[in-house]
């Protein structure tokens, strides 16, 4: 794998750029804030990452090793490509993304082209326990999970109260999960105990 570049940038367009290295020439996919940094004839250094197809072979290119593994960890999301995850690295920086992740802040991903109020969610809830501010330190026993838990279940239409109840039982039957405060988890399993029906009936309730 090519984890970095050294050379002279010989071309920078809209969405790419490409950089001769002894000769060959390198073509990156970048964001619009990595482009700006690259002058034509110039030499530059880029962190890269490459995605591997069975048709295509792709760089994606960063002006730093943090926003590469801001990208890996996107890539990890049920639903997002290299695209989706490079077009979150243009609107925010890593450490913004960091932080609405940690924080369950859904809509700051709804800003994204490409994402919608859904996929935002599922980036949140997916990227909760992977994400996590610089100078963070992480507290198992923090109810930070159990307020993401509970504005997922309010968002699919249950009421606090019921939420509440629901969540405090599956915490209760599954101790290890819940003190390791696994969000995506805890939520399939909250759901689980409630099921489908009731779901329903919640969802009924709120809307009268």
């Amino acid at each position: 794998m090519i984890s970095s570049l050294r050379g002279v940038v010989s071309h920078v367009g809209l969405t790419s750029a490409v950089i001769d290295v002894h000769g060959l020439g390198m073509l990156i996919q970048a964001t619009p804030q990595t482009l700006a940094t690259l002058r034509t004839g110039n030499e530059a250094f880029i962190h890269t990452a490459m995605i591997v197809r069975e048709d295509s072979m792709t760089l994606y290119g960063f002006t730093d090793a943090d926003q590469r593994e801001v990208f890996e960890i996107l890539l990890g999301v049920s639903g997002v490509g290299p695209r989706i995850a490079l077009a979150v690295l243009a609107v925010h920086t890593p450490e913004a993304i960091r932080v609405a992740a940690s924080s369950g802040d859904d809509k700051a991903f709804s800003k994204v082209s490409g994402i919608g109020p859904k996929g935002a969610r599922r980036i949140v809830l997916e990227l909760a326990d992977k994400l996590v501010p610089h100078g963070t330190v992480e507290n198992p026993a923090a109810p930070r999970w159990q307020e993401q838990v509970l504005a997922a279940m309010t968002g699919l239409g249950w009421s606090e109260k019921d939420a509440t109840a629901a969540i405090e039982d599956t915490a209760a039957e599954y101790p290890d999960i819940a003190a390791a405060g696994n969000v995506g988890e805890i939520l399939k399993l909250t759901l689980r105990r409630l099921g489908t029906d009731g779901a329903r009936t919640a969802s009924r309730r709120k809307a009268g």
